[in-house]
This record gives C-alpha cells, structure tokens and sequence, in this order.
C-alpha cells in the first residue's frame, strides 16, 4: 500500500482567525492545533465506524454529531465506514438502516459507502508483516486459557507457552488458518508485546480468530477474521483518517491502537476520546435493545418507544431536533447522565414552530347544534400555524352535528372549569359561540349526546356584543369526520434509572425488563380528525390542538389512519430549568 495515500485530499481552506472561533471544545481543540502546525497537511478527516449488528440510537447521534460534526465545520471530508469485521452478528439489514439513519439526520458522507471488511486482504498481509518481524504470533491456548493468562489488574500475566514459535512455523500456521485447516476456536493470532503491561489491551492481544461463517459481504472467502483492535486503526490508516474520535472506553486501548501503526511503520492518525451519552428513562446497550426486540417486549426496532433513530422517526421526532439536543449537551470527557427532559423540549420546539395546527378528537362525545339548519355546511377559514401565516389557511366543515372531546363537558364543573356545561356558553375554535341545552344518556347514565343553540352573529368566534367567552374547545363536524387509531406513547420505563434493582427477586433474577412501563403504550380506537388529513403521508407530522404533537405512522393508509403521539404539549424541561 502507498502509505503517501494520506496526502491526497483538500487542505482546509480557513484563516487562523476562523480556525480560532472553531476551538469550542478540546476536540476541535486539537483538530486547530493539528491544521496550524500542518500535522496532517492541514487536512480534517474523520469517519463514523458501526458495527452493523443493531440499527442507531440517540448515542449514536451524538458520536455522529461529533464526527461529521467535525469534518463539516472545518470543510474537511467525512466518512461512514462499517465496522464489519464479525459475522457471527452482522446483518445486511442493519446496514442498509444504519445508511438511512445518517442520511436522514443530514450527515453528508458522499456516494460511497465504506467497509472494513474491503481491507481484510490487506490487513492480512500487514499481519504477515508482523508475524515476520517476530511482533505476532499463533496461539493454541484455548479462550478460556487465555483469559486466565492473561492475569488481573493487580497480577501480571504469563507468556503463553507457544509465544516463542518460530516465525517460519507461525506464518506457516497462519496462513493454514486462514485455508481453513483447523476448526473453529482452536487458534488464534496474537501480538507480541507485553504479559507484565499494567495495560491489560497490551498484554498480547488477539488480532485474529477462527469463524466458519459466512459474512454478510464476503460470503465464505474467509474464515479469520480481524478483532477490532486490530481493524480499527489499519481501517483508519488506509482511509487516511485524520482525527480518530472515539467513546472514552477505548482510552485504554489507544496505546494499542499506536502501537500496531508504529510497528507497521503506516500513516497514523490521532485517536481523541470523548465520555458517551447516557439518558434518563432509556438503556442504549444494543444488546439490551436486541433483547427488548427479540424478547418481544417492542413491536421492532423502529418501535415509537425505542431510543433508536428509527423509532424516534417514526414516533415524529425530527433530525433538526436530535441533531440540536446533540449540539446542547456538547462534547466533554466527563460521563454524565443526560435529562431526556431535554430531548423532549428540542422535539417540542422544533414542532412547536414546524407543525401544522389541526383538529382531533380523541374521546369524542356528539354535539347537537338544535338551532342549525339541518343540512347546511359552511366552509370556515382556519390558520395552519397562529405564528406563521405564511403557512397559509385551509377550510374545514361546520356542521349540525358535531364531535368535542368528553372531558370538554361536565354536568357538575369544578371552580375555573370553563369549558362546556350546564349555564356555560363556550367558543368553537374557528367557528361560534354555543351554549349548552340539554344531555342525552344512556341506560347506564353515560352521556351521548349534548344539545347546544349557537349565536349566528358570532362566526369566527367573537360576540359581536363584546361578551367575554373564557373557553374556547376544539371539535370536528360528526359528517365529515374521519376515523382514525392514536396510539398514545410514553417512556418505555417506569424509572429514571432503568437500571435500578427492583425491590422484589434476588440480585440474579433482577433485570432492567422489571422496569419496563406497562403503560407505555395506549392505543385508541375511535377516534376523529378533520376530513384535511384525508391525503396525510406517513411521517406528516401535526399539532392536535390542545392534545399534543402527532405524526402519522408508517402503517396508516386512506382508508385507516393511524398516528402516533410524538410527545405532550407540557414541556417538563422548560419547567426544570424555570425553576432553576
């Protein structure tokens, strides 16, 4: 390999002024001092490496933020690059949904797609490289033994007794790994550096194990494959990778990282290491959301409940959103733990002021206007959005027979209840002023049906006498109305620490499922919304007056709509912070 590769590529193209303003954070930091001094020919290059094994989460986002973060802000180059290196988990599918997920929250990587796994030959011929240098070595101790030599934290290690084979038997038992003449486990290569290292990442480590199994892209042309330490920096050399961010549990490991680059003598780029996100109400161990998935605990990964990107999309969040909460909780090397609190409130600002503005009734009750003709429709002009009236108007159908929500009428209010009831006169948003006449009720005494009159003169929903009306309800007329399914979501955990140990069970049967919410997902039949959202797409996303934002949900068609509670009007975060 040409390791001048790394020169090709624009400089960036910024003065020391402006690479100053861009120092907002030791990461970038590093990435001002590293172009001043011309380290990497003044280039920003960075990459985005997941292991296909799972779809994104909002941890994700945030190393995404970060990466390409980074690259866009010095106009440098960004890569996606999949960490392909273990096909024991990895799956097409989650590759295609990891490449839609980083489309879909704007991050530019170009055309091409890149894979670890297009470097195994090379990384091949580098760990031949080793091996003929004496740096590697093949290994027959079995996992468990390795373990066990491996030592502690406060014991060192002991050499394996197959580290002093000769480099012509080790390349002879390497390449024959790599023919598939040993079973799967039996072997392993290792590097040659330090049993007594404090640094647990340097005491010999595996760079290749045995797997007779086919890869999702490479089918059965190998049967070793690389571990991640070994791939990650060689993948980050052959890319000309400039600045290598990581999570702060590779740390311990970038000393390994350096010494592989060092001892190949290739082009080396910088690992810089930044404290992962961790979330109030929510786990992001993919393992864990697997086990939610397979477990059937969620309806898949896209679920509107999961923390994954898809989720979140089809639950109504929207990228400028998560990218903006990704920009707010920074970049640090301190772990935290997050309020979702404050994902919640850049979701409901960006709806608040993106969000068309429509009428639904989720627990509908008839409404009878006794004094409107029978029969007659009138078109009334409704705003799209009060802030924005270049989001224009549109028309929506008063008629005789309405629908309000149950909880807008009682028949015994409550003090500074003004909504509908017996003596109170109330506005119609957008429509008139209507006073209540009488109930209707079923056997069981259930209310169906309320009479109101309405004041002809009051269109639009001012009295033209000036008489103040405090309430003002939203509705949908009865014939134009169409149905619709709301499924109603909320924090998937009862606690704040979904980690936390349940009260009942021994430490071994307790689990982070014990903490599930039970109620975090409601579904309501019934429902009625305005006859405008007849033509809604999937992912539309709406304001339901006074009920909260919506989106519509992949699976809603004409004929059977369905929308799914993105989140509540009442913003907790903006409270937390009021009362700070």
């Amino acid at each position: 390999m040409d390791d001048k590769v790394w020169d090709l590529g624009d400089e960036v193209n910024l003065t020391d002024e402006e690479l100053d303003a861009l120092a907002t954070d030791f990461i970038r930091v590093a990435v001002v001092e590293d172009t001043k001094s011309g380290r990497f020919n003044r280039r920003v290059h960075t990459r985005f490496p997941p292991e296909p094994n799972g779809y994104l989460h909002i941890g994700h986002a945030k190393a995404l933020a970060i990466d390409a973060g980074v690259a866009r802000d010095f106009g440098g180059k960004f890569n996606l690059r999949f960490d392909d290196t273990n096909p024991v988990k990895e799956e097409e599918e989650y590759v295609d949904g990891i490449v839609a997920d980083v489309r879909w929250l704007g991050w530019d990587f170009g055309d091409t797609v890149l894979f670890g796994s297009d470097y195994f030959e090379q990384m091949f011929a580098w760990a031949v490289q080793l091996i003929e240098k004496g740096r590697a070595y093949v290994d027959d101790l079995s996992p468990e033994q390795i373990r066990e030599y491996r030592g502690t934290l406060t014991d060192p290690g002991k050499n394996s007794p197959y580290r002093d084979r000769s480099v012509e038997e080790n390349l002879d038992l390497f390449h024959r790994m790599r023919a598939g003449e040993f079973p799967e486990g039996s072997r392993v290569l290792r590097a040659k550096i330090d049993m007594t290292s404090p640094n647990l990442n340097l005491r010999d480590p595996v760079m290749y194990r045995i797997l007779h199994q086919s890869h999702h892209r490479q089918g059965d042309a190998w049967c070793i494959y690389p571990m991640y330490d070994w791939a990650h920096g060689l993948e980050d050399s052959i890319e000309g990778i400039t600045h290598s961010l990581c999570d702060l549990g590779y740390r311990d490991h970038r000393p390994l990282y350096d010494w592989f680059l060092d001892e190949l003598g290739i082009y080396h780029p910088q690992q810089l290491e930044f404290a992962r996100l961790f979330m109030t109400y929510t786990v992001l161990s993919k393992r864990k959301l697997l086990q939610l998935v397979q477990g059937g605990y969620v309806n898949g990964w896209d679920d509107p409940r999961m923390p994954t990107i898809a989720g979140m999309r089809r639950r109504g969040y929207t990228a400028a959103a998560i990218n903006d909460f990704c920009d707010r909780i920074g970049v640090s090397t301190s772990a935290s733990v997050v309020d979702v609190a404050l994902l919640e409130h850049c979701v409901r600002e960006d709806l608040n002021e993106h969000a068309p503005r429509v009428m639904a009734v989720l627990d509908p009750v008839k409404v009878v206007v006794d004094n409107y003709p029978e029969g007659q429709v009138e078109w009334l002009e409704a705003e799209n959005h009060p802030q924005h009236p270049e989001m224009g108007n549109r028309l929506i159908p008063f008629s005789r027979e309405l629908y309000i929500e149950r909880e807008d009428f009682m028949e015994d209010p409550p003090a500074k209840y003004y909504r509908l009831a017996p003596g109170r006169e109330v506005r119609l948003k957008n429509a008139y002023l209507v006073t209540y006449s009488s109930v209707v009720k079923d056997e069981a005494g259930r209310v169906v049906e309320i009479h109101c009159t309405y004041d002809p003169a009051s269109r639009g929903g001012e009295a033209p006498d000036g008489r103040k009306v405090r309430g003002t309800i939203h509705w949908v007329s009865a014939v134009h109305a169409l149905d619709a399914e709301v499924r109603l979501y909320d924090r998937l955990f009862r606690d704040e620490d979904p980690e936390k140990a349940t009260e009942e069970g021994s430490a071994e049967e307790r689990s982070f499922l014990d903490n599930l919410n039970p109620d975090s997902l409601q579904v309501v039949v019934g429902c009625k919304v305005e006859s405008t959202l007849a033509t809604t797409q999937p992912g539309d996303r709406f304001q339901f007056m006074r009920e909260g934002y919506f989106c519509t949900d992949l699976d809603s068609r004409s004929d059977s709509l369905i929308f799914n509670r993105t989140i509540a009007l009442r913003d907790t975060w903006a409270k937390i912070q009021g009362a700070g």
